[in-house]
């Protein structure tokens, strides 16, 4: 999954503990793989889903938005256009020692959002 460095940070301190998304798995995802985009572009940590929640964007509002990292204008901007948002409640943090490329390492261009592997 791909993440702007400003939020990577967020989630690394605890202040935000759910990310979220337009659109969502069509599968079951236990553990997420963080590539940190620009400058960084590498594979810093993993985490575990803890659930997933689908609602519309006032109720996903109210339920994350102590913990959302973001503001409740960047919020409403983000989902612009949707009647439902997506959070992931994000868990347990693993860092990797080592950063990596997702092509040289898992032969993935770094996704946009999110890409199975």
């Amino acid at each position: 999954m791909s993440i702007k460095p400003r939020h990577a940070n967020q989630i690394f301190i605890g202040e935000k503990k759910y990310e979220f998304r337009r659109t969502i798995f069509s599968r079951k995802v236990d553990v997420v793989l963080l590539y940190v985009s620009t400058p960084i572009r590498r594979v810093v940590a993993e985490f575990d889903v803890v659930e997933v929640i689908s609602e519309p964007l006032d109720t996903l509002w109210k339920r994350t938005r102590k913990y959302a990292g973001i503001s409740e204008d960047y919020f409403y901007d983000y989902f612009s256009g949707l009647i439902k948002g997506h959070a992931i409640k994000i868990g347990e943090i693993r860092f990797y020692d080592e950063p990596f490329c997702p092509k040289k390492e898992l032969g993935l261009k770094p996704p946009q959002s999110f890409a199975y592997c």
